[in-house]
């Protein structure tokens, strides 16, 4: 089925993105913030992505389009205090004269940014909007990392400052959505906005993925990918789960890719090996990313654990947009976003933390390639009709649109 691209807008508006730091180590900018600016910019708006790379100093100073995007990375020349860097991107910002401002994450840099120009906003009639794709405060990533007591008062602040003093509002959860809700922004003044998918699929796609299967050894084994960064669900009991995957299909074997933010890799290996399920693994840490889809393809079921955490319930994640677009059946936990992706018999969803309805629904869909192969169509079906970036970005500019500026 071919999707129709909606036309262009009639009167194209010069928006600026404001991100909160660099393209990487961290993903917000690279799959969220960039992937929406390159849509806004293929319907024919004039689109510019400021960064402060203060994370990512390679990238510092250097400027260059990106299908349309203009990408500025701000120099960092004399390692620029904080207030000359958020002055830097005001003046950067000011100097495009937007009709948009679109602010992602409330928090540090951005944040400060924000606050400065609803300050400005009579002066500038730009409307604000501000973008949470996680709950930064209490709860939240506040909770995760050993952040400083004063700077996890500053961001918490941010936080409330930032999504209550905007034109507008995007979330990226629905769990978001009620919080903003709960903080008096008006409903309608808040736009769901969901992740998508941003991997480079190639067309020879299962070609591909039956060589890093015969290259892997697994070329007729039964293989369930694991694809994450570790601090959302509980080691022990994903060991657990896997163990009694192993019980039921002696066969299969767990496919990881991935690492921890904390050494959590190091603690799963350990939790497998006491269950004598050690040999049953293999880790691979983070694959290159030309190598990415083929690598994830080549399983043929993949887990999706919750814990029920409200960093979890907040967050959208994009790895499992990836995995859905990949088309490769998904066994999720019923936390946040998984259920809005995997809902409509998109994957198998299980309640979080029963452990034996995780394991049952896992050795289903290995027994049954036929339902697993349905899975892995609707998943795929959903995600590209649903989730697609050219479909947020038609629905985020009647957003824009219908935003007051005072």
């Amino acid at each position: 089925m071919t999707t129709t691209q909606p036309p262009s807008p009639a009167s194209p508006k010069r928006i600026v993105f404001i991100a909160p730091f660099g393209l990487r180590p961290k993903g917000t900018v690279s799959v969220r913030a960039l992937p929406l600016a390159r849509a806004l910019a293929a319907r024919g708006h004039q689109v510019s992505l400021l960064i402060p790379p203060w994370d990512d100093p390679d990238n510092a100073g250097r400027t260059w389009y990106d299908t349309g995007v203009e990408v500025v990375n701000l120099p960092l020349a004399g390692q620029l205090p904080p207030p000359s860097l958020v002055a830097r991107l005001l003046a950067e910002t000011l100097r495009r004269r937007p009709h948009v401002v679109h602010v992602f994450k409330p928090k540090a840099y951005s944040g400060l940014v924000a606050a400065v120009l609803w300050h400005l906003r009579r002066l500038r009639r730009a409307r604000l909007v501000m973008d949470t794709d996680d709950w930064e405060g209490p709860g939240g990533w506040n909770n995760l990392h050993a952040y400083p007591p004063l700077l996890k008062r500053l961001f918490a602040w941010q936080e409330r400052y930032g999504l209550t003093h905007a034109h507008g509002v995007t979330v990226a959860s629905r769990a978001l959505e009620t919080l903003v809700w709960a903080m008096g922004v008006p409903p309608h003044h808040v736009h769901y906005l969901p992740n998508g998918s941003t991997l480079a699929i190639p067309a020879d796609l299962d070609a591909q993925a039956a060589r890093v299967r015969q290259a892997l050894g697994f070329a007729e084994t039964p293989l369930v990918l694991l694809y994450t960064r570790f601090f959302e669900f509980n080691l022990e009991r994903l060991a657990d789960v896997w163990q009694a995957v192993v019980r039921q299909v002696p066969s299969a074997r767990l496919l990881v890719v991935g690492r921890g933010l904390f050494g959590e890799d190091e603690r799963f290996a350990h939790a497998l090996h006491t269950r004598g399920v050690a040999q049953t693994w293999r880790h691979l840490g983070w694959v290159e990313p030309n190598d990415l889809a083929a690598t994830l393809r080549a399983a043929d079921v993949a887990l999706y654990p919750m814990d029920d955490t409200l960093v979890n319930r907040t967050k959208c994640p994009v790895k499992l947009a990836d995995l859905m677009a990949l088309g490769i059946p998904v066994v999720g936990e019923t936390v946040g976003q998984v259920r809005e992706y995997l809902d409509e018999g998109a994957g198998v969803l299980v309640p979080p933390a029963d452990t034996a309805a995780f394991a049952h629904a896992v050795v289903n869909l290995l027994r049954s390639p036929e339902t697993a192969r349905r899975i892995a169509h609707k998943a795929e079906h959903r995600l590209r009709h649903q989730f697609a970036w050219s479909q947020q970005a038609v629905q985020l500019e009647a957003f824009y649109h219908a935003l007051p500026t005072r």
